[in-house]
C-alpha cells in the first residue's frame, strides 16, 4: 500500500466547503468513510449536511481533483448509508466556524432540543444573551440570531 487512510484524510483537508471557505470536509464531516481495496484503489464515502445541499457535486469534484493530482485509483460517492449530524464536525472545524463568526453547533447527545436551537452563543463577544431571529438563514444549515450584549446579528450553523 502506496498510502494510508491518514494520507488520504490529510490530502482532503484542501477541499474547503464552498459556502464556509475556513472548513475543510474532513473537520466539517462530510467525508464520513474512507476505504482503501487490496488493489490501492481509494473509496470515499461523503455524507452532505443536507440531503438537497447544491454544493454536494461541486465538492465531490474538488475531492476527485486531489485524489487525481496524488495520481490516486478512486471512486468518490455520494452515500446516506449513515446521515450527516452536526455532532461529526471536529474541534478544528468548531474553532473555524467561530473565527469566521458563525456559531458552531452545540452537541448534543441523542436529539438536539429545541433550547439549543433557539440559543446561540454570539461567535464576536461569547455572550449568551442572544436570540433567534429566525430559523432560515442563507442557507438551509444556518439560522440567524442576535446578541442583546454586542448588538450584532450573527449566524448559527444549526445543530441537526
Amino acid at each position: 500500500m502506496k498510502y494510508t487512510k491518514e494520507d488520504i484524510l490529510k490530502w482532503l483537508e484542501v477541499v474547503k466547503d464552498p459556502e464556509i471557505p475556513v472548513i475543510s470536509l474532513v473537520d466539517l464531516g462530510v467525508i464520513t468513510n474512507i476505504d482503501i481495496g487490496p488493489d490501492d484503489k481509494v473509496l470515499v464515502d461523503m455524507t452532505p449536511t443536507f440531503v438537497g445541499c447544491p454544493a454536494i457535486d461541486y465538492m465531490k469534484k474538488e475531492v476527485e481533483e486531489v485524489l487525481a493530482a496524488k495520481s490516486v485509483k478512486f471512486d468518490v460517492r455520494v452515500s446516506f448509508k449513515s446521515h450527516w449530524n452536526s455532532n461529526r464536525i471536529t474541534e478544528k472545524g468548531r474553532t473555524a466556524l467561530k473565527k469566521f463568526r458563525l456559531t458552531p453547533p452545540a452537541r448534543y447527545q441523542v436529539f438536539p432540543d429545541l433550547d439549543i436551537l433557539k440559543h446561540a452563543t454570539c461567535p464576536n463577544c461569547d455572550s449568551q444573551d442572544t436570540e433567534m431571529k429566525s430559523p432560515f438563514g442563507p442557507t438551509l444549515c444556518r439560522s440567524l440570531h442576535y446578541c442583546n450584549n454586542c448588538r450584532q446579528a450573527f449566524e448559527q450553523f444549526k445543530p441537526v
